[in-house]
């Protein structure tokens, strides 16, 4: 049994993080015992779960669901969220690939020293 503590250290997150997710109901609140909460495994693989689905991009919401699919093992609604999710992320990498693009361009211009203004500076005026 662990304190929360080192349940926020098993899961490499914060006491706050801890209760953050207590209070959004993705982690429960055990009671006390000799005043103390007291945690176990099950506790452990939930928050490592969360963090885990956080990481791949999954928000508190859809990581509520996911847990919810996990225990009633719905295997065909936990696939579609991953299909959202991965176009979700392709739109997001054309996105940050398109940004990384036009920003090599404009550093290039910057070190052609071509200009008085700085591209950079420049495309970023309103």
């Amino acid at each position: 049994m662990l304190t929360i503590g080192k349940l926020a250290q098993a899961g490499g997150v914060g006491v706050e993080t801890i209760r953050f997710y207590q209070r959004r109901q993705l982690l429960g609140t055990p009671s006390r015992d000799d005043g103390v909460r007291r945690y176990g495994a099950e506790d452990v693989r939930r928050l490592r779960f969360i963090r885990k689905a956080q990481r791949a991009g999954f928000t508190l919401e859809e990581v509520r669901e996911l847990i919810a699919l996990d225990s009633g093992h719905d295997h065909l609604r936990a696939r579609e969220m991953a299909q959202q999710r991965l176009t979700k992320l392709d739109e997001q990498i054309a996105e940050l690939q398109q940004a990384r693009q036009s920003l090599q361009r404009l550093a290039n211009e910057c070190a052609s020293g071509k200009s008085e203004v700085c591209p950079i500076l420049a495309a970023f005026d309103v």
